[in-house]
């Protein structure tokens, strides 16, 4: 450690861990209480300020490479609980870990050229039933380079930089997973008609490039639109494309995504925590998926509340998707201030099936045990004609699988298209696929020429 030491009175070595561990096994009051009294005998010479770890945690910042850290008391003094870290991916070769759960602990922290005395405790505020607090209790030379101190790791924190906030079961929690998967979401590979694409991006862009513009008409600056039409027609592929694009900007623009609003304190205490969490990180793009099973009968109060409420939505971009635009209710969907545009993602037309199958080319085109010519592309479409995008993708995954197993696949460069292996297990699979949509058997045949 560098800078300044700090050095515990002799008389008051264990003064604190002995407060703390007589308090903890005794009739609760108050842990701060308790801790402050301690900590204020043992450093009489220095200046302590206590704040929750939840919004600066100085050991999570310090395991980031920005501050040194140390334990600086004995090991009978502290109290750590070891925990078993399941793996997070099992394919990646994850077998899991052992963590140490810190119930309380004494460190030295080193940042910035000086150092800091930082206790860590669990306890109990003793005003409710069941509270668990968690603080941290620092020490310093000076109050100012404690708020230093604190300032920097409540950024850190409170940054969602490298993830996308997820709210589920009633929590805000930060999915680093999501924000990988959007990393390989491009427009080039959404495949949707020319004007709506432009027209999605222009509409989030234009939102987020023009507040002035609104604060000049003396508007909100506040936009909400809704996706819809049936699934597996890029509707989260188009979402997570407007989720990369916005985290490339010079400022980024971060996301949060609402999956439900089931919680312990009901919907309404979900929507009033969303949307509060969304005006804290505004300008913002906020989105609700499957919007049809979150807007119900039971909910539309609350929500109308918060989005045509007193408080200020500025700077909230709201998508919300939904396969059943008909079972949403007409003052949100056909309301706009509430949701202002709808834009309907329909099956692939023959042109868009051609491209899709010229993206599956694309994939395969290094796989040389796969005759895939040009020609393919304009038959699979002829013959998906209602078919998602998702059937489409399940139609080639299942057909290459199929010929994988059986080890079938010849190459046979330039032939007739009906001898081609692929070709011959895409119309198998296409025509169980159709047999799901209850399309007419005949009409199946005659479709596939069988």
């Amino acid at each position: 450690m560098t800078g300044e030491s700090f050095i515990s009175n002799p008389n008051f070595a264990n003064e604190t861990s002995n407060a703390y561990f007589e308090h903890a096994s005794g009739v609760r009051v108050d842990t701060n209480a308790v801790l402050i009294e301690a900590i204020r005998r043992e450093y009489p010479q220095l200046h302590l300020t206590v704040i929750p770890a939840f919004e600066a945690n100085l050991i999570q910042f310090a395991a980031s490479g920005n501050a040194a850290l140390a334990p600086i008391d004995k090991e009978n003094d502290r109290l750590y609980i070891k925990n078993f870290a399941p793996p997070t991916r099992r394919l990646d070769g994850d077998n899991g870990r052992l963590v140490d759960e810190i119930k309380f602990g004494k460190f030295m922290i080193d940042w910035d050229g000086k150092e800091y005395v930082v206790y860590i405790a669990d306890g109990r505020d003793g005003q409710e039933a069941y509270p668990q607090v968690r603080n941290q209790y620092i020490l310093s030379s000076s109050v100012q380079a404690t708020e230093k101190l604190l300032l920097e790791a409540g950024r850190f924190t409170n940054s969602i930089e490298g993830t996308v906030l997820v709210f589920d079961q009633g929590y805000w929690q930060k999915s680093r997973e999501l924000w990988e998967s959007i990393q390989s979401a491009e427009w080039s590979n959404v495949i949707l008609d020319e004007d709506m694409k432009h027209d999605l991006i222009k509409d989030v862009e234009n939102f987020f490039n023009s507040r002035e513009t609104y604060q000049k008409l003396k508007v909100p600056w506040k936009r909400g639109v809704i996706y819809y039409g049936p699934p597996g027609n890029g509707k989260t592929i188009s979402i997570k494309a407007l989720m990369h694009s916005l985290y490339k900007r010079k400022d980024p623009v971060p996301t949060l995504y609402v999956k439900t609003l089931a919680s312990y304190g009901g919907p309404e205490a979900s929507l009033a925590r969303i949307f509060a969490e969304a005006r804290r990180y505004a300008p913002c793009y906020l989105i609700f998926e499957d919007l049809d099973t979150i807007i119900t009968e039971q909910t539309r109060s609350y929500f109308l509340n918060e989005v045509d409420g007193l408080r200020s939505n500025d700077g909230i971009f709201m998508v919300g998707s939904t396969n059943h635009i008909d079972r949403l209710d007409p003052g949100i969907s056909k309301r706009p201030s509430r949701f202002d545009r709808k834009y309907l993602f329909p099956n692939p037309n023959h042109e868009q099936r051609v491209k899709y199958a010229h993206f599956w080319q694309a994939k395969l085109k290094d796989n040389k045990d796969i005759d895939f010519p040009d020609k393919l592309c304009e038959a699979v479409s002829s013959i998906t004609d209602g078919f998602s995008f998702a059937y489409m993708q399940e139609a080639f995954v299942a057909s290459l699988l199929a010929l994988a197993i059986n080890d079938k696949e010849e190459v046979h460069h330039g032939i007739d298209l009906d001898k081609l292996p692929l070709w011959q297990q895409l119309k198998k699979q296409i025509k169980i696929l159709r047999d799901e949509l209850h399309q007419d058997p005949g009409e199946v045949m005659a479709a596939l020429k069988i």
